[in-house]
């Protein structure tokens, strides 16, 4: 037999079979025992037996297949006994098994002819099903049955040919079925519900598939539907409805006085809302696209929601909550303002503090469940807070749960960690889309001006993401000043407003607008000002309060209830002219927009106004003893409608309106609730507001958003945080707040410092009336400070770069760790990689342990903070103080252990990822704190090791950021320069660490050719600074600064560009070198300098010869080293001249000084001029004058012969008759004149004859130099204009010196030597023809005359023509 055959085959023996059941029950014989009386077998052989005879007499006998034949043949019998009145239950029963199975055996299907006919009359006949003679027992089980045929109806593939009224005469079915099971067994109840949320699972899974039509778009609930396509949204949304409506189902409740209350059946509402939510989750965001349906959720559905959202108990409100969060899912593009509505009238209600815990518990479990949404905060704050129409929802979530979440003096309550894990969840959001490597946006906070005039009320769509997140936050910058506008306007209007346009909030000239929707959108505004102005007859009045009233919509409305809405926005002025004005204007907008055709002219609405204000008066004012009725009311108001009467129901419900619901005249403070026609003003402004936005995360808007909430959520978790004690709570406490710094460290300064400071009050270490003894136990014992400790450094290690003051605290917490000894040396270690390096101060260990950076990271990567928090996971789970115990760990090993993990030294090491400013405040409190400045040192080694580990860190940042000195070291300089104008300071310690420091940043500079010639400046600008603040410093740190200098000398010549760094290094090795202990060394490197002299150059030359003099001057100084200095100071000579060569010719007098240190473009072209080089050669004759006048003969002596070679050297300078002089007067006549002052002062001294035969020596071979000088550039001088009394100059010393008296000395031996010295001089002038008789030139007689002075023996030998 075929396959198909025998298919066939089967479903005919089924259908005889389930015949046959139905015949045999039917012809059962009648029960005696039986409640009721079956009927007699003549009524059974009627029309209901002849039809299931023919039926089978057609099961076998079918002429085509089973799929093809139209189902009602076989259908139709079993629909009617299940419709027959007097057939018992059990054959209702058996008919509706039969019909169940060819249901489920899917006999025929949608192709199948007839199956639309078919498988509505089952729906007809099932839902029509007659049990009138039953008892209870089998009444249940065939209500059971027809439950399952139901659903097989609707799951069967032809249902898709239902029409609309069949799927809702099934669902309604089945909700009577629900209905009547309440007083029935608990089975049928639940399988009655099971059902119902069966069937519409069914019917709106399809909802999908359901194209939108070209008339659903009306609000009619007549349109045509095509009836052959089958059921679609139609039903669906007459099932929405049906399934909103019974939220209002109310029960009878008898109270306790005996009186009967109505009161919603929460056990239908939890029903009803179950399946909503089925509905909805179903539908998806389809429901969108039906606008119908939309707007039974955005209206119907919401409206219930949010009114009994207030008033239902927890498990209700609990489903509520859902159900709007389900909403929020897939519709939230179209329930703005009602999703606002449901935060404000709702949640925000509830969860305050004061009202039932269990209401407050779900409120809050709600708002939790809405920050879990990935971008729920961010569009909150976009779609209200930054709107200036809306509720600040964000801001105000944010502050109710930093409310809920502070701690009280009791345990910790369930509230309290709710809202607390709310606060977690919406930082740890924040931050973690924050905080993305791949976000390119600007991380600085800039501030948002507004600039040029938009309307505030005004909101443009979402465009382009750039100009669209700046109008956000311009809009943000509006509502703020809006607000400060308000409490302006509150004290004096006038002031109020001119904040309004000083703000370009309003247009110059105003604009009527602006000023209407200032005063009805503003929140807390005085509404008796708001009346008084809107009622002021000026012209310009006049239009703010037109435009006032049109940002009302009053469709849908009747007239109390937008009178109501009206005039709940301000206070009645009490004028009656002002009245008058503000209800024509009212009345013009309401008969503008009424939506039904009762009055005919706005002066009707006027006049009823006027009424309904009386009689509001009438009705609620005390005063009034007799009340007006409702007749006599409605006689008030007879014609007033152009000529006719109002409806006289019409009147009657406002009367009955006023009667039991005052209208507010005087807008009196108190909670705003949801009634009625504010929920159609709403509704109406949905129709003229732009969708909710959409939006992911933006940097700046995150970090705007998070600094409304910043203070109190910092505020709320560090109390957490000091009252909680479970482990799991402070990891969570202290993520969040790391997660908060994430944050803030974009823009946010003063809320990463205000974090630092939190923790660092944690860490104990702060605690000044604490004892060393008591604050280590506490950190030893406790996990609180060690977690706060951690977190401290964590915050420095990762979001240093944003923080100011905080710097201050953390330094502070650093140094007490100092003080206890927590902080061993071998923490404090720099995580950069160690190169090669040939200097021996590099790479090397301070003092107090630093161990310093060899090398600069210029580039490195952006650290990530992602995960930053896991230290702390780690952190939780190390030994237990009993285990650390158990395992031999010392007290200080566990401290250790904690500390190590702080990874301190790479906030130092790694302070090159800072940016200047951090560097400034970081760099400032080291440098503050060295000074003293909020330290207590109760010894002098305390202050002394807390100076020291302050400069270590100091020069530590300096080298990690050696390559952006100059961004940052000017400052610090300041720094330096403020803390020695301290009252208390001390310069010991502080300037001794100091120049030991900075001479190791100085190294580091020098150790290579640097372009920039700023930072050398600036370090040497700091040293001289630090040895000049006290006398003593050169004396301790000579050692080490001869070393230093000595190393810059010796290895880094080349690299020392700047003049004060020559200076500075020069001046100090003189200075230095002056101690017994390192002389050898300093006079070392001066000589090696001199002697290669390669790094001898114009810059340095100056300092160089300051610095050898100084060594020469010294007392009881190598001879040897001395007379070596001098040849080098002689052979120097040499530079200059090769200077000079090649230097350029310049005319005009320089004023160069040599003791500049400028770097100026005018001095380096000065540096190069002949002048320059001329007046180094007397800088270089000067000191070895100066050198003439030692103590000792032989230096003098070689001084003098130096300077003898120095001018003999100079020929090749070309000195110029002017230069010759200038060089006679300040360098061989300034040598002799002191010279024999000083030969005179030591002759006029007792037993002194040594001394001034000595310096009598000395003045011999200084006059013989000038004889010598002056006859060697005697061709140079003799053309000087001035070469008369130049001449006449040379006289007078000899003259001197020939009558020099040495008292008890005896006479002068320079008598034989002047003589001798004149007649070199005359001779050599006489032989050249410039000592000759001439006319007007008396150089010859002056000549003549003095040497009769002088030398008269001379005379005769020099002038013999004259004898």
């Amino acid at each position: 037999m075929a396959k198909s055959k025998r298919k066939e085959l089967g479903l005919s023996c089924m259908l005889n079979t389930e015949v046959g059941a139905v015949l045999a029950v039917i012809r059962r014989p009648m029960d005696p025992t039986g409640q009721f009386i079956s009927p007699q077998e003549d009524y059974f052989d009627s029309s209901l037996q002849q039809s299931l005879k023919s039926l089978r007499g057609f099961i076998f006998n079918p002429h085509q297949e089973w799929r093809t034949v139209d189902p009602c043949i076989y259908l139709s019998p079993f629909l009617d006994v299940i419709q027959s009145d007097g057939i018992p239950a059990a054959a209702t029963g058996v008919a509706l098994q039969a019909v169940l199975k060819v249901l489920k055996l899917e006999i025929f299907d949608e192709k199948t002819p007839g199956a639309k006919d078919a498988i509505n009359i089952v729906v007809t006949g099932i839902t029509s099903c007659r049990l009138e003679q039953t008892d209870p027992v089998s009444e249940d089980a065939v209500m059971m049955k027809i439950l399952q045929v139901l659903t097989a109806t609707m799951r069967h593939r032809a249902s898709v040919l239902l029409t609309d009224q069949a799927v809702c005469t099934i669902v309604n079915t089945c909700f009577q079925v629900v209905q009547q099971s309440v007083a029935r067994g608990d089975l049928l109840q639940r399988t009655a519900r099971y059902t119902m949320h069966e069937l519409i699972q069914i019917i709106y899974s399809r909802l999908p598939n359901v194209d939108v039509t070209e008339g659903e778009s009306s609000e009619s609930d007549t349109d045509d539907v095509d009836e052959n396509s089958g059921y679609g949204i139609r039903c669906a949304v007459d099932i929405f409805q049906f399934l909103c409506s019974l939220l209002n189902v109310v029960e009878v409740v008898e109270s306790s006085e005996g009186a009967a209350c109505h009161t919603a059946d929460e056990d239908v509402q939890l029903f009803a809302l179950v399946l909503i939510n089925c509905a909805i989750e179903l539908s998806g965001d389809e429901i969108g696209r039906h606008p119908k349906l939309l707007r039974m959720v955005q209206d119907d559905l919401f409206h219930h929601l949010i009114h009994y959202g207030t008033c239902s108990s927890p498990l209700v409100l609990s489903m509520i909550c859902s159900t709007v969060l389900n909403i929020y899912h897939f519709l939230r593009r179209f329930i703005r303002l009602q999703l606002e509505a449901f935060f404000s009238f709702v949640l925000l209600r509830i969860a305050v503090p004061g009202g039932s815990l269990q209401l407050q518990e779900v409120a809050l479990e709600a708002i939790v469940n809405f920050f879990r949404q990935p971008t729920f905060v961010i569009e909150a704050y976009v779609n209200y807070d930054c709107d200036p129409i809306c509720r600040n929802i964000f801001e105000d979530v944010g502050k109710l749960l930093c409310k809920q979440a502070f701690p009280g003096s009791g345990p910790t309550t369930t509230l309290q960690v709710q809202a607390f894990e709310g606060l977690i969840i919406m930082i740890q959001t924040t931050s973690t889309n924050i905080d993305k490597d791949d976000d390119l946006t600007p991380s600085d906070p800039y501030p948002v001006e507004i600039t040029e005039y938009r309307p505030f009320w005004v909101e443009q769509p979402k465009d382009d993401l750039e100009t669209w997140v700046e109008y956000i936050r311009i809009r943000k910058a509006q509502k703020r000043k809006i607000l400060i506008a308000g409490s302006h306007f509150n004290r004096d209007e006038k002031k109020g407003l001119e904040y309004l346009k000083h703000c370009k909030l309003i247009s110059d000239p105003p604009n009527p607008k602006a000023y209407a929707c200032f005063f009805r959108y503003t929140p807390l505004l005085d509404k008796s000002m708001i009346g008084d102005y809107l009622g002021d007859p000026d012209e310009f009045n006049l239009q703010v309060l037109k435009e006032f009233t049109v940002t009302f919509e009053f469709n849908c409305m009747i007239l109390d209830s937008a009178l109501r809405t009206y005039l709940e926005t301000f206070r009645l002025p009490g004028e009656s002219q002002k009245i008058q004005r503000i209800l024509e204007a009212f009345s013009e907008r309401f008969f503008d927009q009424q939506s039904s055709e009762i009055f005919v002219a706005k002066d009707s609405v006027f006049i009823l106004c006027y009424s309904l204000i009386m009689l509001n008066t009438d009705q609620h004012n005390p005063q009034v003893k007799k009340k007006m009725t409702e007749e006599e009311f409605i006689r008030n108001n007879r014609a007033i409608n152009g000529g006719q009467d109002l409806p006289r129901e019409y009147l009657s419900e406002l009367f009955h309106s006023i009667s039991n619901n005052a209208i507010t005249l005087f807008g009196q403070a108190g909670p705003v609730e949801m009634n009625p026609s504010r929920w159609i003003e709403l509704m109406n402004r949905t129709k003229l507001t732009q969708t909710y936005i959409l939006c992911d995360f933006d940097r700046r808007l995150g970090r705007d958003m998070f600094a409304s909430v910043a203070g109190p959520t910092i505020a709320a978790l560090s109390a957490f945080f000091e009252h909680a004690d479970e482990d799991e709570m402070l990891h969570e406490c202290i993520e969040g707040l790391i997660s908060l710094a994430r944050i803030a460290q974009y823009g946010l300064a003063d809320t990463l410092d205000e974090l630092v400071a939190l923790f660092c009050k944690f860490t104990t270490l702060m605690n000044p009336y604490a004892s060393a003894e008591e604050t280590l136990f506490a950190f030893s014992n406790d996990m609180k400070p060690r977690m706060a400790t951690l977190a401290v450094f964590t915050i420095a290690n990762h979001f240093g770069k944003s923080l100011k003051g905080g710097w201050r605290n953390i330094v502070d917490c650093l140094l007490k760790l100092k003080r206890l000894r927590l902080l061993p040396q071998s923490v404090i270690e720099f995580d950069i990689t160690s190169s090669s390096s040939s200097d021996a101060l590099d790479g090397s260990k301070s003092e107090s342990g630093v161990i310093f950076p060899s090398h600069d990271p210029k580039f490195a990567k952006r650290e990530t903070t992602s995960g930053v928090v896991t230290r702390f996971s780690h952190f939780l789970s190390l030994d237990s103080m009993e285990e650390s115990i158990s395992l031999g760990m010392s007290e200080f090993e566990q401290n250790l252990k904690i500390i190590k993990q702080c990874q301190i030294g790479s906030i130092f090491g790694k302070s090159s990822h800072l940016p200047p400013e951090a560097l400034l405040n970081l760099g400032r409190s080291l440098i503050f704190a060295a000074a003293g400045k909020g330290q207590k040192f109760s010894t002098p080694i305390e202050e002394e090791e807390t100076v020291g580990f302050c400069w270590d860190l100091i020069i530590a940042i300096s080298l990690a950021n050696i390559n952006r000195l100059p961004a940052f070291w000017a400052s610090y300089h300041d720094y330096l320069l403020a803390v020695a104008q301290f009252p208390l300071f001390s310069p010991i310690p502080f300037a001794e660490k100091a120049i030991k420091g900075l001479f190791k940043v100085c190294l580091k500079l020098l150790a290579s050719y640097q372009a920039d010639k700023t930072p050398e400046e600036l370090i040497f600008k700091s040293i001289n600074l630090m040895w000049k603040l006290d006398k003593e410093i050169l004396d301790t740190c000579c050692e080490f600064i001869i070393q230093s200098v000595s190393k810059i000398i010796i290895e880094y010549p080349a690299n020392l560009q700047t003049q004060l760094g020559w200076k500075s290094v020069l001046h100090l090795l003189s200075v230095t070198g002056r101690q017994p202990e390192t002389y050898d060394q300093a006079v070392e490197a001066l000589i090696m300098l001199m002697s290669d002299a390669f790094h001898i150059s114009k810059i340095n030359y100056a300092y160089c010869i300051d610095c050898a003099f100084g060594f020469v001057a010294l007392k009881n100084s190598p001879l040897d080293k001395n007379l070596k200095i001098l040849d080098l100071m002689a052979e120097s000579v040499k530079l200059l001249i090769h200077w000079y060569t090649t230097a350029s010719s310049w005319d005009q007098p320089s004023n160069y000084s040599i003791s500049s240190t400028s770097s100026s473009d005018e001095n380096s072209k000065s540096i190069e001029s002949v002048n320059f080089i001329m007046n180094l050669f007397v800088k270089l004759g000067e000191a070895l004058r100066k050198t003439s006048l030692a103590r000792r003969e032989e230096i003098r002596n070689h001084a003098i012969l130096s300077l003898g070679r120095g001018f003999k050297l100079a020929e090749d300078l070309e000195l110029s008759s002017t230069r010759c002089i200038n060089c006679f007067n300040l360098v061989i006549f300034a040598m002799v004149d002191d010279q024999h002052v000083k030969m005179i002062e030591y002759s006029r001294r007792e037993n002194a004859e040594r001394e001034t035969r000595s310096m009598e020596g000395t003045l011999k071979l200084s006059m013989e130099l000038l004889t010598d000088v002056y006859l060697q550039y005697l061709h140079q001088i003799v053309g000087n204009p001035g070469f008369r009394t130049f001449w006449l100059g040379v006289l007078r010393r000899m003259d001197t010196c020939m009558k020099a008296d040495l008292g008890e000395y005896g006479e002068t031996r320079l008598k034989e030597v002047v003589p001798e010295l004149l007649r070199k001089m005359i001779t050599k002038m006489q032989e050249t023809g410039i000592l000759v008789r001439k006319q007007d030139d008396d150089l010859w007689d002056i000549t003549y005359i003095q040497i009769q002075w002088i030398a008269p023996a001379l005379k005769d030998e020099l002038f013999p023509d004259e004898t």
